[in-house]
């Protein structure tokens, strides 16, 4: 008996029709091209987050369907080195809603993007509630960061070995996935230890949140005047072990977060006007 197909880009038309009657959640992964340092390919953002979705999928085909991903992201203020690719804001945010709109027009109801990429997570937020709002609230479109995972999270906290900022871009978190998923490509005799030199509260490090000594403040200058290598965390403390247990808690966490998702209730608006309007209203 075949197995059942996950993988959006491999289904027949009517297959898709079927997954969508299934109330299957979508999964989507986003991200981007662009510099992870002196150690690592271009492909990180887009090979850790759809990665994590593709195993993640494989384990319950019968909850989710993996959406081909959105490999171009938002990313200007990295374009000072080589290789990085960005897409305007506006195109970025109108081109997610479309995919997600798409899908919700073939009958699915429940679309997760998951972001491998910090830039794009405020515009994947608006891209996910103008897809709401395009469907006048018939649809469920939520956004995650793979890093903000709670299972993820919580192995942070335990499992790093950098301080507060280690784990920033191209760090040891990032570097750890790679190497679990793609270790030949890794060239850990170049990976370097360099930090943000922002005021505490314009610091990041993507596992720890916010920092402790600082407000939850964002500011994003452009990556050259940061940083000399790329990077912005501790690289040398990554290894292929602790990119095993990331993985293994990034799937374990999607999946968590999907079935929590596919439970979440799409509840009736409360309309305050009488009778909907002939003409809805919309401001996309």
């Amino acid at each position: 008996m075949a197995s059942l197909k996950y993988d959006y880009a491999e289904m027949i038309w009517d297959e898709i029709r079927d997954a969508a009657a299934q109330d299957r959640v979508v999964v989507l992964p986003v991200a981007t091209y662009e510099d992870h340092g002196p150690h690592l390919p271009v492909d990180v953002d887009v090979v850790l987050a759809t990665g994590i979705c593709r195993h993640a999928a494989a384990r319950i085909p019968e909850e989710v369907v993996l959406a081909p991903p959105v490999s171009h992201g938002y990313s200007p203020h990295h374009m000072d080195f080589h290789g990085t690719i960005t897409i305007r804001w506006d195109t970025f945010i109108n081109y997610v809603k479309d995919v997600c709109c798409s899908l919700a027009y073939h009958g699915f109801k429940r679309i997760l993007l998951v972001n491998g990429h910090g830039s794009n997570t405020s515009p994947l937020d608006l891209a996910a509630r103008l897809s709401v709002i395009d469907f006048e609230g018939r649809i469920l479109c939520a956004s995650v960061n793979h890093w903000g995972l709670r299972q993820v999270r919580k192995l942070g906290a335990e499992l790093r070995d950098s301080d507060y900022g280690g784990t920033s871009h191209g760090g040891e978190f990032e570097t750890s996935l790679y190497l679990a998923l793609k270790p030949d490509l890794v060239n850990m005799d170049k990976a370097v230890d360099e930090r943000s030199p922002l005021p505490e509260s314009f610091k990041t490090d993507i596992l720890a949140g916010g920092n402790p000594e600082g407000s939850d403040a964002r500011m994003v200058p452009y990556w050259s005047s940061l940083t000399a290598s790329g990077v912005m965390g501790d690289a040398t403390k990554a290894t292929r072990e602790k990119g095993e247990q990331f993985l293994e808690a990034g799937v374990n966490g999607l999946i968590e977060l999907v079935r929590e998702f596919r439970q979440t209730p799409i509840l009736k608006r409360r309309v305050q006007h009488g009778a909907p309007p002939d003409t809805k209203w919309k401001m996309t």
